[in-house]
């Protein structure tokens, strides 16, 4: 397996997303969260994204289980965390980046992970009432504490990062990056690769859109946040599926998955790029990980522009409520 940097740390340049030990795209077990480590571990995917807020803490006990039952797993692993978001009396959401409620967030993740210190704490959300350089202060003392090895942020601007990196060196800021996403090439592939900074991608193949098998539309409807997600409500999501049947028919000429050949071009987009899927399959793990062993050539990679140009996704990628807390630079 190929590896990235993330801060003065090595680690594969495939990781885990997480958020699927959650049951957020479907039912899963955790038997089945622990058979996906297991391959990963085999296969030699050393970074596992989680948050405190996946599945209330579920997501980080599957971790923690698997830790438990594989003694000595832990060396070598990049393992990642986040907090920020949280709830008002009311139950609605907001973003908390104070000390206070970061390291109480950090100490019960590190219980639920059964460890002492993570090599990364992201902001999930970045609370903007705050100089970034102060939330940055803020997260480089937990790092003097040693509660984490390094700190990151999620779904910032470039700009928010500059400040922010120019307090505490910032080791990742984690984006949505895909063929489907390109809005980190405005400002934010660029920013970090300027800074040393590596750009964690989530949703590398567009939320199952550059997969040989796209959710269907009952589990579309099944998922609230699927269900109000503009690129899968219809007419949209019908377009978008006509437009990434060729980007398919290119991988299989290529002897790649879908999965695999969306994987391959986020990583050839830069030496600092990780991405970061999501899975309950085991067999669609496998596909991931044959995209992080292929090599494109430029040939390749201009075949895929050709098919999949950008801006060629319709609807924007977050509902107007899901764009609550993100910042939107373009």
């Amino acid at each position: 397996m190929k590896t990235r940097k993330i801060g003065a740390l090595e680690t594969s340049c495939l990781g885990i997303g997480a958020m699927s030990f959650a049951d957020f795209y479907g039912a899963t077990t955790e038997e089945n969260s622990q058979a996906i480590l297991d391959l990963a571990h085999e296969l030699g995917v050393r970074h596992i994204d989680t948050s405190n807020v996946y599945g209330m803490g579920r997501s980080e006990r599957a971790i923690g289980a698997w830790l438990r039952a594989n003694p000595g797993a832990r060396e070598g692993l990049h393992i990642a965390t986040k907090a920020g978001i949280t709830r008002d009396a009311e139950g609605n959401r907001r973003f908390d980046n104070s000390l206070a409620h970061m390291e109480v967030e950090l100490d019960a993740s590190l219980e639920r992970l059964g460890i002492d210190c993570v090599d990364l704490f992201y902001v999930h959300r970045y609370q903007a009432e705050i100089p970034a350089e102060e939330v940055a202060g803020t997260m480089g003392r937990l790092v003097e504490k040693g509660k984490c090895r390094s700190i990151g942020f999620s779904e910032i601007a470039p700009s928010t990062l500059r400040l922010a990196h120019a307090e505490h060196p910032v080791a990742a800021v984690q984006a949505e990056y895909s063929l489907a996403t390109r809005l980190p090439e405005m400002g934010m592939v660029q920013a970090c690769a300027e800074l040393g900074v590596a750009l964690v991608a989530f949703s590398p193949v567009g939320r199952s859109l550059l997969t040989d098998h796209p959710i269907d539309r009952e589990r579309i409807a099944g998922n609230p946040f699927l269900a109000s997600n503009p690129r899968m409500m219809e007419p949209n999501y019908t377009r978008n599926l006509e437009i990434v049947a060729g980007f398919r028919a290119l991988a299989a000429e290529m002897g790649l998955s879908a999965a695999g050949l969306a994987i391959a071009w986020a990583l050839h987009r830069g030496d600092h790029v990780l991405p970061i899927p999501g899975t309950r399959s085991v067999s669609h793990f496998r596909e991931l990980v044959q995209g992080a062993e292929a090599s494109l050539t430029a040939e390749d990679m201009g075949r895929i522009e050709a098919v999949l140009p950008v801006g060629w996704c319709h609807g924007d990628r977050y509902s107007r409520t899901q764009w609550i807390g993100p910042e939107n630079y373009s």
